[in-house]
């Protein structure tokens, strides 16, 4: 057997307050607070989850929904970038229409209850042109992004342009707005971001909090901006012929190193030391935690849910107080009137980035689908909205032997959040490209300075390669600790007269849950054993399930549940306010709730007959949009199936109107960097294909996609002439949203697909793809996939 001991130290002293200037709006119900640990709202601890959407990169007749997606999925505050040039491409012509109406979007936050964060920039990088700076304002200054007066007098009425979309949105107009972002990743400038601090309140912007991206050693202006840190699992800015960086490994370890120097160095020199504050006076709030990896032409990473999962949760078990992701949501750069969007060499970036795809790989794509790393960071952003308030004092503590090195595959990662006598056990076992090995035989010593020890499982366990899970220690639970549990808490809910606790297994360990004996007077399970021993009752042998409730009679008189789900359907807890009460609902595919429309729930399903689970069971019959729900017992669950009728035809026709050509000879730009071939390169040699749409489906083309798996080089769709939708090859498959395109030019000429060959002595990073049969350009499947909407109610 191997125990692995962790020493938890004394208590440290109370965090430090009232040391920084950052005051929320007077008389505001839930005045946010830093201190030096943590924030505070309303005088309670607050661990804010908030994910990054670009309104002006979708569109905006769906934002409301796809805002309640993120919403679902844990989201409590929505980030995005106001990008100037999508704003103002053209000098003093100033959109704020359609998609670009940022009043609208942020007003949608806070109806749903969400905290909106705008990141005003004026720089702000996002993969955009010029970085969001447009092309005539770089003709008007040789000194963009420091207080040259060329530059500060636009940036002064842009600001103000700002401020005045979202006049009344402050918390002192009860507004959504609870930080504003200055800048990005701008290293060596403080006295200028102090400038633009003051720009932006002098044109009439304010927050509780303003804030800055700090990785890579960057200059604060002393504490006038919270520091935001970030961490991702993969890069596009790297080197074709790099690896894997250890930048990104770094962040699949526990540790107290807040700064990533990763992220960005392409655009800034070597890392100097910087001046983002002493960690004992702000706390860690993280900003671009990477929900997925943008793909650029040299190189092309892919980034797995569970290289995101792990990532998240590694960096609670570190000691983030915020987790913030880039991208939660993808998107699509907007056609620009002048020119394209994107970030390119063409105008001295060093990457080459697709003219319109902005997907990201994110939790939710380019067009609202929910990829498996949206379930798996809801599952983190459950136990979070929670416990929260809990975790957040919480120190991050590390164990007697931690890994000698970033190489280090064989010492297991682990690491205690904790407030001196309980907490919360973290585990990481994952990590991109290279596996970690199975750790047989392991048991944990957790040694409190106020309380003793805990020693966990009863039973050593092997930790499987590829887990990453945190584990309770001594969490109260409605008058019932629970010593330990080898499952990871997720949420609780109030079901049939119990408080039930529900629990995730983690795949390949047995849950086994320790109950202190003293909170209990009685403990049923469905299966497995229950043991009197030293102290606890010991419960183990449980099949997890939906089923698999252990009851408990606390102490104090209230009837507990402990509910452990196995790990699949862990991933499919949903928690939200359905039919006029908080509820649980299991589902594979998506939910939202709807509070504003009457506690209404959406099902988003691509079944013919979607089903979920509900608990508690809802009080009446349920109907779906006039479609029978036919109800049934599931474990402790109500089981309910929307007899939804045949779904279309998903068949897809490709037609091959003719074959491509040789490949063109490689090119390079910024930094000697493969470059995107020119357009009359690509035409010449691009094989291209036709895919005629169903009428049936263009009468209603909401929720269609057509999806393609193909290889070569990059590919690009056209309705008619316009290029509509575009991708560089990775072997992930290429969606394209039926619902973008113009009607008129797919009935008159169909979808037109370009697909280039990519050379062989390309220095192009695509992962694992042997051989070089994918270097050439084929579409090899195709089919449409139909995603309905159904409105439950209660009928």
């Amino acid at each position: 057997m191997v125990t692995h001991l962790l020493r938890v130290p004394p208590p440290a002293p109370p965090p430090l307050t009232g040391h920084i200037p950052f005051t929320d709006a007077p008389g505001v119900p839930d005045p946010i607070e830093v201190t030096g640990g943590w924030l505070t709202r309303g005088g309670r601890p607050w661990f804010p989850v908030s994910g990054e959407f670009h309104y002006s990169r979708y569109p905006n007749g769906q934002w409301e929904e796809e805002l309640l997606k993120m919403k679902a999925g844990g989201v409590t505050a929505v980030a995005s970038y106001v990008i100037w040039i999508h704003h103002e491409e053209a000098e003093d012509r100033v959109r704020f229409d359609g998609d670009r109406d940022l009043r609208r979007f942020a007003g949608l936050c806070a109806r749903h209850g969400l905290d909106f964060v705008p990141r005003i920039g004026p720089w702000s990088h996002a993969e955009v042109r010029n970085g969001g700076l447009p092309d005539w304002l770089l003709d008007r200054t040789r000194a963009p992004r420091t207080d040259d007066p060329a530059y500060l007098a636009p940036v002064r009425t842009w600001f103000t342009e700002i401020a005045r979309q979202l006049r009344g949105l402050e918390r002192a107009s009860g507004g959504p707005i609870v930080a504003i972002q200055i800048e990005n990743e701008l290293h060596d400038r403080p006295g200028h971001l102090r400038t633009l601090k003051r720009l932006a309140q002098e044109a009439g912007l304010s927050a509780p909090l303003w804030t800055s991206t700090a990785w890579g050693g960057v200059r604060l202006p002393g504490e006038d901006l919270l520091p935001l840190y970030g961490g991702y699992p993969e890069a596009f800015w790297t080197e074709a012929d790099g690896g894997w960086p250890d930048t990104c490994r770094k962040h699949f370890f526990f540790t107290h190193e807040r700064d990533d120097e990763a992220i960005g160095p392409d655009l800034r020199p070597a890392r100097r030391p910087g001046t983002t504050g002493a960690v004992d006076r702000v706390p860690w709030i993280t900003c671009e935690l990477g929900g997925g990896m943008a793909v650029a032409y040299h190189r092309r990473p892919r980034v797995e849910a569970a290289d995101v999962g792990a990532l998240g949760l590694t960096k609670i078990g570190c000691g983030s107080v915020w987790q913030g992701y880039y991208m939660f949501h993808g998107g699509t750069n907007p056609a620009g009137e002048l020119t394209s969007l994107q970030e390119s060499h063409a105008t001295g970036y060093p990457n080459d980035l697709p003219v319109l795809t902005y997907d990201f790989q994110a939790p939710l794509g380019e067009y609202g689908q929910l990829r498996p790393s949206y379930h798996e960071l809801r599952l983190q952003h459950l136990l979070l909205d929670g416990f929260g308030h809990r975790i957040a004092p919480m120190r991050s503590v590390l164990p007697e032997r931690t890994p000698t090195g970033q190489h280090d595959r064989d010492t297991l990662r682990w690491a205690v959040r904790t407030d001196g006598t309980s907490g919360l056990l973290f585990v990481t076992n994952h990590q991109p490209h290279e596996p970690l090995p199975d750790h047989p035989d392991t048991a944990f010593t957790v040694d409190f300075p106020n309380a003793s020890p805990l020693t966990l499982p009863s039973t050593p366990v092997t930790v499987p390669s590829g887990a990453f899970f945190c584990w309770p220690l001594r969490l109260d639970v409605a008058g019932l600790r629970l010593e330990w549990a080898t499952a990871q808490p997720v949420c609780t809910v109030e079901a049939d007269g119990r408080t039930v606790l529900v629990l995730a297994a983690t795949d390949g360990i047995a849950p086994e849950l320790a109950l202190d004996a003293d909170t209990v007077t009685s403990v049923a399970a469905p299966s497995g054993d229950i043991t009197p021993i030293a102290g606890r009752v010991l419960v183990s042998g449980v099949r997890p399930g939906t089923d698999a409730l252990i009851e408990v009679d606390a102490a104090e008189g209230t009837p507990v549940g402990l509910l452990v789900l196995d790990a699949a359907t862990a991933r499919t807890v949903y928690r939200g306010r359905a039919w006029g009460a908080e509820r649980l609902v299991l589902c594979e595919d998506g939910v939202v709730f709807d509070a504003f429309r009457g506690d209404e729930v959406r099902v988003h399903s691509t079944a013919a007959e979607p089903s979920f689970a509900v608990l508690p069971a809802p009080d009446a019959a349920l109907v779906a949009a006039g479609a029978r729900v036919r109800q049934a017992a599931d474990g402790v669950f109500t089981r309910c199936t929307i007899e939804a009728g045949p779904l279309p035809d998903t068949t897809a026709t490709v037609t091959s109107v003719r074959p491509g050509g040789p490949a063109p000879a490689p090119v390079t730009g910024v930094q000697g960097r493969a470059s995107v071939p020119a357009g009359k390169d690509v035409d010449a040699a691009a094989a291209e294909y036709r895919v005629d749409v169903p009428e049936d489906l263009l009468r209603d083309p909401s929720g269609v996609l057509l999806r393609l798996r193909w290889t070569g080089d990059l590919a690009r769709a056209y309705a008619g002439d316009a290029l509509v939708a575009d991708q560089f090859y990775s072997g992930r498959v290429w969606d394209i949203g039926l619902d973008r395109l113009p009607v008129q030019a797919l009935l008159a000429r169909g979808l037109r697909l370009k697909v280039l060959p990519l050379a062989p002595d390309a220095a192009v990073h695509v992962p694992g793809q042997p051989g070089d049969v994918w270097r050439e350009a084929r579409v090899l499947e195709a089919e449409w996939v139909v995603t309905r909407r159904w409105t439950v109610r209660t009928g």
